[in-house]
C-alpha cells in the first residue's frame, strides 16, 4: 500500500517523535551518504530511533507502505553501502549508542549498534581488557556498521576480523521480526548460526539492534619496526622469517610514493635516511628482553639475505605511534587528490605477483596516473589508489578508472581473490560481484535475502539487484 510522503513522515514522527525525523537538506546530505562521492544522495527522510522496538515499528511501516530503508552508522564505508540514492528512508543509529551490560568473568559486553568503535575500545581499556579490531576510522565508525561489513583493519593477522568478536546479536529482520542470535554462548551446536549471515550482510537482511562483543587481554608493550624493501616479493620472505620466531600483531606495507606524500603533508620524520621502493611495518608484543633480541636478530638476518636494505625500531610508545602514522595517515593525506580506491585481497602468498601484475597493467594503460599502494599485506589485503591528474576532469577520471576496475578484477579472479576485502559491495562494486562469487552462490544469496526480507525493504539495490 502506498501513501503520500507527508502522511509517511507523520507516521514516522508518531513512532519516534517528530523531532527525530529529519528532512532538512543539510541532514539529508550528511546522513544519506558514506565516504564515497560517486553517487549523489537522494533520501526522502532521516529517522533516528532510540530502541529496538522503534526499529521494529519502522520496518513494519516500511513493509506496509512499500518504501526502502537504508542503515546509517558512522558512514565511513567506501562502497556506497550506506548511500540512499532513490528516495529511501535512512535509519540512523546515533541515538542507540549505549553500553548496556558488562561481565568481566565472561569478558563480554552488550551494547547498541550506534556505539563508536573508539568508545568500545576505551571502555575495554578502562576495564583492563582489549577490543582488537582497529582501523583509521575508529573515532567515527559505529559498531553496527563494522559488523554489517565485517570490518578488518590493521590487527587481522593476530586477532581476525570483526566476525571473530561478535558472540551474539539481536536483529530486526526485513519482515519486522526480532531475533536473538547465539546470546553470547561460546558453545552452541543447535543448527544454523544465523548470526553469521548478518555479519557482512550490509543491512540487506535486517538491522542489528544489539551486540554481544568479546574482549581479550591487552597487548604488552607493542613495538614497531619499519623496514625498507626494494622487491615486493621479498616482503614474503620477511613475513615468514618474523612469523616463525615472533607472534606478530600487525604486518603492513606501503609504497615509497605513499610515504613521501605523508611526510610532506604531516611533517613527520623519515624512518631512516635511505629510500626504498616499499616499506614493511611490523608490530609485535615485547613481552621480554628475549623478544627484543629476537627481533634484532631477525632484522640482521633479513639484512644479510638482501631482503631489506634498512630499518628502524621504536624505543617507546611515542616512537611506535609516529611510525604507525606513516601508514595510518595515508588515506587522509591522499584524499585531496580525489583517489579512485580499490580494496582487494588475495592469498598472502600471491600478493607480490598480484601487485606487480596490476601495477604494470595500470601503468601501461594510463602512464599519467599516479598509483599509491598500501595495505594489510600480512592478511593479503591491499589497497590500490589511483590519483586524479590535475588536467583531467573528475567525470573523465572516473570513467577511465571504471575500465581499470574491470581489468583489476579480472586479475583478482585469476588469482582466486576478492573484489572487496573490507568495505563490502554496496552500490559501487555490485556490477563486479561475479568476479568473486559464482552464479550459484549469488542465486543462494538472493534466496536468503528473500527469506529474511520478502518485500525488499532492507537496503534495496545493494550487493545485487533482487
Amino acid at each position: 500500500m502506498k501513501c503520500s510522503e507527508s502522511d509517511l513522515l507523520a507516521e514516522l514522527g508518531a513512532l519516534v517523535g517528530a523531532g527525530w525525523v529529519k528532512t532538512d537538506p543539510a541532514d539529508l546530505s550528511v546522513y544519506g551518504k558514506d565516504w564515497t562521492s560517486a553517487i549523489q544522495p537522494k533520501p526522502m527522510a532521516i529517522v533516528l530511533p532510540a530502541s529496538s522496538e522503534e526499529v521494529q515499528a519502522i520496518v513494519k511501516l516500511a513493509n506496509r507502505f512499500e518504501f526502502g530503508l537504508v542503515p546509517s552508522g558512522g558512514r565511513t564505508g567506501l562502497s556506497g553501502g550506506a548511500v540512499a540514492a532513490n528516495r529511501e528512508v535512512v535509519v540512523a543509529f546515533d541515538r542507540m549508542n549505549r553500553i548496556l551490560d558488562f561481565d568481566p568473568a565472561d569478558r563480554q559486553l552488550i551494547c547498541e549498534p550506534g556505539v563508536i568503535t573508539q568508545q568500545l575500545q576505551q571502555f575495554a581499556s578502562e576495564n583492563d581488557l582489549f577490543y582488537p579490531v582497529n582501523f583509521a576510522s575508529s573515532g567515527s565508525s559505529q559498531l553496527g556498521g563494522n559488523v554489517a561489513t565485517n570490518a578488518g583493519g590493521i590487527k587481522v593477522i593476530r586477532y581476525g576480523l570483526t566476525r571473530n568478536w561478535i558472540l551474539g546479536m539481536k536483529v530486526v529482520t526485513g519482515a519486522g521480526e526480532l531475533l536473538d542470535l547465539n546470546r553470547g554462548l561460546a558453545k552452541n551446536a543447535t543448527g544454523y548460526d544465523l548470526r553469521h549471515l548478518f555479519i557482512g550482510s550490509e543491512g540487506t537482511l535486517g538491522f542489528i539492534v544489539e551486540l554481544t562483543v568479546g574482549l581479550c587481554n591487552k597487548p604488552h608493550d607493542p613495538t614497531v619496526l619499519v623496514l625498507g624493501v626494494d622487491k615486493m616479493a621479498d616482503t614474503m620472505q620477511v613475513l615468514q622469517a618474523f612469523q616463525r620466531k615472533l607472534d606478530l600483531t600487525a604486518f603492513e606495507f606501503f609504497s615509497d610514493k605513499a610515504m613521501q606524500l605523508v611526510i610532506a603533508a604531516k611533517g613527520l620524520p623519515k624512518p631512516f635516511e635511505s629510500r626504498c621502493e616499499f616499506y614493511a611495518l611490523i608490530e609485535f608484543e615485547n613481552n621480554s628482553e628475549q623478544d627484543l633480541e629476537t627481533a634484532m636478530e631477525l632484522f640482521e638476518f633479513c639484512l644479510e639475505q638482501g631482503w631489506i636494505s634498512d630499518g628502524t625500531i621504536s624505543q617507546n610508545s611515542g616512537q611506535a605511534s609516529k611510525l604507525w602514522r606513516l601508514r595510518e595517515d595515508i588515506s587522509e593525506t591522499i584524499s585531496r587528490f580525489t583517489p579512485y580506491k580499490n580494496d582487494i585481497s588475495v592469498k598472502v602468498s600471491k600478493v607480490p605477483a598480484f601487485l606487480e601484475e596490476v601495477d604494470a597493467l595500470v601503468s601501461e594503460a594510463y602512464p599519467d596516473f599516479a598509483i599509491i599502494w598500501f595495505g594489510h599485506i600480512g592478511d593479503g589485503n591491499v589497497h590500490l589508489n589511483i590519483l586524479k591528474p590535475k588536467t583531467l576532469s573528475k567525470q573523465d577520471f572516473l570513467e577511465k578508472c571504471s575500465e581499470v576496475s574491470k581489468w583489476v578484477f579480472e586479475v583478482v579472479q585469476k588469482h582466486g581473490g576478492s573484489i572487496s576485502a573490507e568495505h563490502g559491495v554496496g552500490l559501487l562494486k555490485k556490477p563486479y560481484l561475479h568476479y568473486s562469487r559464482s552464479p550459484a552462490e549469488i542465486a543462494y544469496m538472493k534466496s536468503i535475502k528473500r527469506a529474511f526480507d520478502p518485500n525488499n525493504v532492507m537496503n534495496p539495490g545493494k550487493l545485487f539487484d533482487s
